[in-house]
């Protein structure tokens, strides 16, 4: 709630990204409170018999500065999402902010209420955990018979880990070599798993453009839309489809145009919206079968997918693919070729489908040459014959515009004059147009008479780029990850781009250049957070080796988000990343509870006890906390994991609950071993050291 409040502090909406944050810090706001009752049920246990107040106090003051110090790396590890741009900050930025101001009331609270609240609850049950259940009447309930199962259960199993750390701890090269192996091992398959800008999100809708040969009229146009129509009745079963919207033509006026989100062209082509039913069959799987379908049954007409939710319209910031080929330059002819000649080689990348150029060059057109000699001696000019050709064509709205006002409402009508379209079928009937001068005097003449008409080809569409004209190829993807094809795409165009004419140049754009940024400005974070970690736990431990040695269990938390992702099928992509964040701060967390209480067990002076027995004692200690919280952190994911909060959330969970399963073991095998290892001397007391050099006690 705190959380909530902070963020309508900060004006940020309530979204499925921030509810995203707040499921993702669920785990770690048990974490807090977990350690603090844990410690203090171990004080409880302990020989002295502490009373509970003393037990609720000294624990406290144990956990209070690995905590922080805890806390404080979670806070750092998100720092990287600040260097994401575009639609990627927007996205997660909220999911970020909300895992921060979770945890800073977590932390809060567990240093607060949650021992106030152990001090007044706890006086009953406090007997149990020191020997004295007869003084306890909880002591005959069946959850406290339960919990003694439990314990005898958890004990059996601290007694086998504690046989596996002293073997590992016995062995020490071995158990490096095996952890580096595994490590080192999963690199391998990260060219396996792929990158993914964002992971697709099945909305249960679909998208795709029909595009006719140019040229088509929109009354056949309107029949071709009507097969495919019937064609995707005939594919999809009736319980499976809800509704079929068709949008076809051009939009009148051209401010309508600019607005839309549709890549028509000309008056042929248009887009369809296939509507699925609550219960269907993966999107994906009907796209592919659609389009293997089409290609069969319409192959004189170019089909190709578009995003049909918001979320993946923009991700593409508009486009109809995410990977965008411009060829820019000067010579229109040469850009076409060029753009033809990448259309074709990137058809043949494995995992490129709806590969299309969105401008065609070959669009028919009738160019009317008008002969102004000719037409001089007939008291005409050439504005003459285009307003008659105009107004022939496509009425007086292009050359004359009339309104008539409604006297009783107030509202203009525009009036247009056109020849019927029936009465123009043919060239004869077109050069038979009578073409009326401007000047008084002049005598009607015959469009034959002052021009010839000639058949031609001309770019349907022409775009522009910094002023210069620019050809795009599109191609999306299916089957494949998306880094995977851009890298073969950036082949050809390299490839293409070493023999170009001059002042032409080839571009890869779309959403393959925001994912390579976000991808590069996530690793820079990454290791700027591993060693902004580093920096502080050394100025907390006032040590370089101790903040090494608890950053081991990273190698492992990678490995294990590897695996995971590979075997979820799930590449790598920025949610998956955020996931990586995630488990840096809390294998972080597990293994400073560990390290600090090697250190604090391990004493100073001459009756110190060595690395490797401070190493066994603190990882026998913290085995529970540290699998509390690891469970906790992984049963929390778990929901995330299997998509119950959305698909885009599913690959945080899954690398969150990957990287956790390997850094625990990390935590409670690897970092013991490097401890005994790189632990030589034992931790100094500098509260003492100083004490006793004020005292002049210290020589």
């Amino acid at each position: 709630m705190r959380s909530r409040f902070l963020r309508r502090l900060n004006t940020e909406a309530i979204n499925v990204m921030s509810l995203g944050g707040l499921a993702l810090a669920v785990g770690m706001l048990v974490d807090d409170a977990t350690v603090e009752i844990e410690n203090t049920h171990r004080n409880l246990g302990l020989e002295q018999k502490k009373p509970l107040a003393s037990a609720i106090l000294d624990s406290a003051e144990q956990v209070a500065v690995p905590a922080l110090i805890s806390t404080m790396s979670i806070y750092i590890v998100f720092v990287p999402v600040t260097l994401l741009s575009g639609s990627a900050k927007y996205i997660f930025t909220p999911l970020a902010l909300n895992v921060v101001l979770a945890l800073v009331a977590s932390y809060g609270l567990s240093r607060t209420l949650v021992p106030t609240m152990m001090h007044f609850l706890m006086p009953k049950e406090a007997p149990l955990y020191q020997g004295q259940e007869e003084a306890s009447p909880l002591s005959r309930s069946f959850i406290w018979r339960f919990h003694q199962k439990f314990e005898h259960g958890f004990d059996r199993f601290a007694e086998k880990y504690k046989g596996g750390l002293e073997w590992a701890l016995e062995h020490r090269a071995a158990t490096l070599a095996v952890f580096a192996a595994v490590s080192l091992g999963s690199l391998a398959l990260i060219p396996i798993i792929g990158r993914d800008f964002f992971p697709y999100v099945d909305s249960g809708q679909m998208e795709f453009h029909v595009r006719p040969p140019v040229g088509t009229r929109i009354e056949t146009a309107t029949e071709v839309f009507k097969q495919v129509n019937e064609e995707i009745r005939r594919v999809i079963p009736p319980e499976q489809l809800q509704m079929i919207v068709n949008n076809i033509g051009l939009p009148p006026g051209g401010v309508n145009l600019a607005y839309s989100a549709s890549d028509t062209t000309s008056n042929g082509d248009g887009d369809v919206l296939v509507l699925l039913a609550t219960k269907h069959r993966p999107t994906q799987e009907w796209m592919q079968v659609l389009r293997h379908d089409f290609a069969q049954t319409f192959p004189q007409e170019t089909f190709f997918f578009e995003p049909a939710d918001i979320t993946n319209q923009t991700l593409n910031f508009g486009l109809p693919a995410p990977i965008d080929v411009q060829v820019r330059g000067k010579d229109a002819a040469s850009t076409a070729q060029i753009a033809e000649t990448l259309q074709e080689q990137i058809k043949n990348i494995p995992g490129a489908v709806d590969v299309f150029m969105q401008q065609a060059v070959n669009a028919p057109k009738l160019n009317i040459k008008v002969d102004r000699l000719k037409a001089r001696e007939l008291a005409l000019t050439a504005k003459d014959v285009s307003d008659n050709v105009l107004l022939l064509l496509s009425g007086s709205g292009q050359v004359a515009p009339n309104f008539w006002l409604d006297p009783k409402t107030g509202v203009e009508y525009p009036v247009i004059v056109q020849v019927p379209q029936y009465r123009l079928d043919n060239f004869d009937t077109l050069e038979g147009t009578p073409i009326t001068a401007a000047a008084s005097g002049a005598s009607d003449q015959l469009l034959r008479n002052v021009s010839e008409t000639q058949r031609q080809v001309a770019p349907l569409t022409v775009s522009h780029y910094n002023a210069l004209p620019v050809m795009d190829v599109f191609a999306n993807v299916a089957q494949r990850d998306l880094g995977g094809v851009a890298s073969d795409v950036e082949k050809i165009v390299e490839k293409n781009s070493q023999h170009l004419p001059p002042g032409i140049e080839i571009i890869l754009s779309g959403q393959v250049l925001t994912m390579n940024t976000s991808f590069q400005n996530l690793e820079i974070g990454i290791a700027a957070a591993v060693m902004f970690v580093y920096l502080l736990m050394a100025m907390n431990f006032q040590s370089w080796t101790i903040p090494f040695i608890i950053l081991m269990a990273l190698p492992g938390a990678f490995a294990g988000i590897v695996w995971m992702l590979f075997l979820t099928q799930t590449t790598f992509n920025v949610p998956s990343l955020m996931g990586a964040l995630m488990t840096i701060g809390v294998a972080t967390t597990n293994s400073i509870l560990v390290v600090s209480f090697a250190g604090d067990s391990r004493g100073e002076g001459e009756g110190s006890k060595d690395a490797k027995q401070a190493a066994l004692i603190a990882g026998t200690t913290r085995l529970r906390p540290v699998c509390i919280t690891a469970l906790a952190m992984i049963i929390g994911m778990l929901p995330m994991a299997l998509g119950e909060g959305g698909e885009q959330n599913a690959p945080i969970g899954r690398a969150v609950i990957g990287g956790l399963l390997f850094a625990t073991v990390g935590t409670l095998f690897i970092v013991p071993v490097m401890y005994s290892v790189f632990s030589k001397e034992p931790p100094v007391n500098w509260d003492k050291r100083i004490d006793d050099e004020t005292r002049g006690a210290y020589q």
